[in-house]
């Protein structure tokens, strides 16, 4: 159970993420770019100074944290740019998609057995948030930024695989943040970004980064290593609809049959892959619960 309550509670963190950056960037707070490099900066010093009051080293070996913080860069970098010009529902379905197809051919690659059930619950979860994510009307989807999101999700799902080898989840999120913090830096720069700069836009770029992002993410790493790549792909699905669910709720929005049906699906086809699991797998994540 312990186990379960940490993936929810990470999973909380990162829809309500989603919900802050929509939040700033989407009513004019901040650009998006700016917005992101005060995430990852506010993120990092929250980081920093809890290992520091917790003695815990920050001492990480190079090449992992080069590795960790250009992932978590090219994540930043390829869906920030690419929601400018991408319906949010495309983009999370193809930010997903990526992650999702990713961590299945890795894990797969890796040694780790993926299940005929685990294959066919992973589908339904998927159709299940295009559904709920697709947009009414006729919406097109740039090439550019199509690509870019995919980009994004490729740097995702490098960072989340990354995370699994972590021994110290909260030193190993400091170091990468602040990595891609100086990474980002030049990207900011060359597009332009912190140009719109407000008082709200950098008190929710802040409690993004030193809470949602830099605990949640910290936490991310702490559960990873007990998950396959394939059940931490599938679970990742139920962002965008706790998200969703959550703005039906702040905003008083109905809830439609759509939304229900999705959701249904998406949840139904979580639960598959982690019951289709090999035995041994399950067995695994029952001591770690």
């Amino acid at each position: 159970m312990r186990l379960i309550f940490l993936v929810s509670l990470t999973m909380l963190a990162f829809a309500a993420n989603s919900i802050l950056g929509r939040w700033a960037i989407g009513l004019g707070y901040m650009d998006a770019t700016g917005f992101g490099i005060l995430r990852l900066f506010s993120g990092a010093v929250t980081l920093i100074a809890l290992c520091v009051l917790r003695q815990v080293s920050l001492r990480r070996d190079l090449l992992q944290t080069l590795w960790g913080g250009f992932a978590l860069t090219v994540y930043m970098v390829g869906f920030s740019v690419a929601y400018q010009d991408l319906d949010a529902g495309l983009g999370a379905l193809i930010l997903f998609g990526v992650v999702q197809v990713s961590m299945f051919l890795w894990g797969s690659l890796r040694g780790s057995p993926i299940a005929a059930g685990q294959i066919g619950g992973a589908t339904v979860a998927l159709i299940g948030l295009a559904v709920v994510v697709w947009p009414d009307g006729d919406t097109t989807a740039p090439l550019g930024a199509s690509l870019l999101m995919a980009l994004g999700g490729l740097g995702w799902a490098a960072y989340s695989l990354l995370g699994r080898g972590a021994k110290a989840p909260v030193a190993a999120t400091a170091v990468n943040f602040a990595a891609a913090t100086l990474m980002m830096m030049p990207v900011v720069l060359i597009l332009g970004g912190g140009t719109l700069v407000t008082k709200p836009g950098i008190a929710l770029a802040v409690l993004s980064g030193a809470v949602t992002s830099g605990l949640g993410y910290a936490l991310w790493y702490r559960v990873l290593p007990q998950l396959t790549p394939a059940v931490a792909a599938t679970i990742q699905l139920s962002v965008p609809i706790i998200a969703i669910l959550a703005g039906a709720v702040i905003l008083g929005e109905a809830i439609g049959l759509r939304l229900m049906i999705g959701s249904i699906a998406v949840l139904g086809g979580i639960a598959v892959v982690v019951q289709s699991a090999p035995t041994r797998q399950r067995v695994a994540v029952a001591r770690n619960s």
